[in-house]
């Protein structure tokens, strides 16, 4: 017996393209505070970070060898490193803060820092954000773009602060820069999902 399928339209697809379509260059990323005391403004951090991720889910498999196939089973869960891009002010406040922190963890003259987790781990979270508006509560006035979804990380440090090239032939360019952070976990809230 033939099968049938539904002959899809334009129309159709315009249905299903909710919203219009989430867009990448919508998002905000928010870090409030950094470990050990280092200077921080969350403000300049939000306008001055350029690119982020959403996160990768890894759930690696197992091959179970039988009779000639390879049965799969899930195996452990592993989270990718999470890294933002950075515009470089002209006081180099936000490159000065991750190489503090990461000085706070691994000295650069002698390799010794802090060795307690919770001296050296913050937190951060990053907003997908909607065209539609909505009323800002606080105030009653004015409007902000909706939270599509929330994830929020927990337990970061960054692995890796990225060199900034220089040189002669860069014009009409700005600085900017990328840190790699280790993530022990995250969680997601918002468009239909939730594990928090």
């Amino acid at each position: 017996m033939a099968s049938t399928k539904q002959n899809r339209t334009i129309s159709d697809f315009k249905g299903s393209l909710i919203g219009g379509g989430a867009r990448p260059n919508l998002f905000e990323v928010e870090l409030t505070t950094l470990p050990g005391g280092i200077g921080w403004d969350s403000s300049h951090f939000s306008y001055m970070c350029k690119a982020a991720t959403l996160p990768a889910s890894n759930i690696a498999n197992i091959d179970v060898p039988f009779r000639g196939r390879i049965f799969k089973v899930a195996g452990d869960r592993t989270i990718d490193p999470w890294t933002v891009t950075i515009i470089n002010d002209e006081e180099f406040k936000l490159r000065n803060a991750f190489e503090e922190w990461a000085d706070l963890i691994a000295r650069l003259d002698n390799n010794m820092g802090v060795t307690n987790p919770e001296d050296y781990m913050s937190n951060a979270k990053v907003y997908q954000l909607g065209r539609g508006a909505t009323v800002s509560s606080a105030t009653n006035a004015g409007t902000a773009n909706s939270v599509l979804k929330e994830y929020e990380f927990f337990n970061i440090w960054p692995s890796a602060v990225a060199a900034i090239d220089l040189s002669y032939d860069s014009t009409d360019t700005i600085e900017e820069f990328t840190v790699d952070f280790q993530v022990q976990s995250f969680r997601f809230n918002g468009a239909g999902g939730s594990n928090g």
